[in-house]
């Protein structure tokens, strides 16, 4: 670099207040040892508020050109193993961003940022690896503290800390993620808290050795959270380690019905599902205000009924995405049967429906069907898993007709309404003449659009 190319970064360099650098650690280090040595003090973007960066160790130290007192948000996504380099240079920045509100931390769970942590008294949100007892007290006690990841250690926190997170701790948290190798971790952490979140999620990333050991956990977890304020909550059991007829039932989801305020439910379990009608059923009461519902097993057999799907629909009015498995056979056919199995009104907020390895041979009937329970749909999706055989693609087909099909049919539904609505109750004739000559016309009744909408097929 030149001194003129100095001096057009300097002129130009303190309107910078945002940098987001994509895999950094593809730079040549050379470039990286220029920057290091500019003509003027550090930092080379004296006005910078926010740092984001996906970086390895060898790059990591040459964040500190980007170091300023004004730097709040330090987004860190560390791509290789190892830390001793990594906590040296956090522990080297801590005095140079005193004002970090947002610090992210991802990728490596070697490098403990505990330290860090603790030297940082303004957090509003952190992401961060495995961290230390004393690091989660410390993040326990900030009054400031709105969103928290954070992933367990697979030893349990200590008694003692336990015992002190009893006192009011997170207060101000909304935003809670937590993930864990260890059932044991994750029943200590939340026995003794009690916090309000708005969002709650969980991972259990380990092989889950019998379905009551993740369902005491679950009985903890929902224990812990006050029933009135939590409205996002997510479910995920990567592993199992079962015996195949071993099945997770509706006392699983029955921990959360005091949750009425729920919006977003979201359950994804290795284990096999026993879930019915009167199970949905249940769940659609105890959450009416649900606008996304998603449940996926990796071994379930869809017992849930396509009415049942429209009786959840009916109880819960502000859904826009539903994402289960769904037993058609009532309406798997290859015509509009004009008495489908559902006469309550349309939905008015669907957009999106996944039925995941749900089996079809007739595309025609469940489009019917759809299109009149949820007019407002526009995506349906099923099969979407990578397999290449040939079973996999020939229901993937047929649901890839649903989606257009069920767009046509809501279209011209949609259509046929906007004629009613033009006609302005007027009655409509359609004529031939009568047999004395004179003009003979039968009279057609104009419907209101919901009773259109749901008595007819098409």
């Amino acid at each position: 670099m030149t001194f003129d190319d100095w001096s057009v970064l300097r002129k130009y360099n303190h309107r910078v207040h945002s940098v987001d650098m994509k895999a950094s650690y593809l730079i040549n280090v050379e470039i990286w040892t220029i920057l290091g040595y500019p003509p003027f003090p550090l930092p080379l973007l004296p006005n910078l508020t926010s740092l984001s960066c996906d970086t390895d160790n060898e790059i990591f130290s040459y964040i500190r050109l980007f170091a300023t007192q004004k730097l709040t948000t330090l987004n860190i996504h560390h791509v290789c193993k190892g830390g001793l380099s990594v906590r040296s240079i956090l522990s080297y920045m801590l005095s140079l961003c005193p004002s970090i509100s947002h610090f992210h931390f991802s990728g490596s769970s070697s490098v403990d940022v505990s330290t860090a942590l603790q030297s940082w008294s303004h957090l509003l949100s952190a992401t961060t690896e495995m961290i230390s007892d004393a690091a989660i007290l410390h993040l326990a006690n900030l009054p400031s503290l709105r969103e928290l990841s954070l992933k367990l250690l697979p030893t349990p926190i200590a008694a003692e800390t336990q015992r002190l997170l009893q006192r009011p701790a997170f207060s101000a948290l909304r935003e809670l993620s937590v993930k864990c190798c260890s059932l044991a971790s994750l029943d200590a952490f939340f026995k003794t808290l009690h916090i309000a979140p708005k969002m709650l999620s969980f991972t259990v990333d380990i092989e889950v050795d019998s379905v009551q050991t993740l369902l005491d956990s679950m009985r903890h977890i929902s224990n812990a959270c006050a029933p009135s304020t939590l409205e996002h909550l997510h479910v995920c059991v990567t592993e199992v380690k079962v015996d195949s007829a071993t099945s997770i039932d509706a006392s699983a989801f029955q921990l959360f019905y005091t949750f009425h305020n729920l919006r977003k439910f979201n359950f994804h379990s290795g284990f096999r599902m026993q879930l019915d009608d009167t199970t949905l059923l249940q769940m659609a009461k105890a959450w009416p205000l649900l606008e996304v519902f998603a449940i996926h097993t990796e071994h379930h057999r869809a017992v849930i009924t396509a009415n049942a799907l429209a009786v959840l629909l009916q109880h819960c009015p502000h859904l826009t995405s539903v994402s289960i498995e769904v037993d058609w056979s009532a309406v798997d056919r290859d015509d509009i049967h004009p008495d489908i199995p559902y006469q309550g009104p349309p939905h008015k907020n669907l957009s999106y429906a996944g039925f995941h390895y749900s089996k079809i041979h007739h595309a025609t009937g469940v489009a019917a069907f759809l299109s009149a329970i949820a007019p407002k749909l526009k995506r349906v999706t099923a099969w979407d898993a990578d397999e290449g055989d040939y079973y996999y693609r020939e229901h993937r087909l047929r649901w890839k007709t649903v989606d257009g099909l069920v767009k046509t049919f809501s279209a011209i539904r949609e259509h046929d309404r906007r004629m009613m609505a033009n006609v302005g109750g007027a009655d409509i004739r359609v004529g031939g003449e009568d047999p004395e000559g004179s003009s003979r016309m039968e009279t057609w009744s104009e419907s209101t659009p919901e009773d259109s909408g749901s008595k007819d097929c098409f």
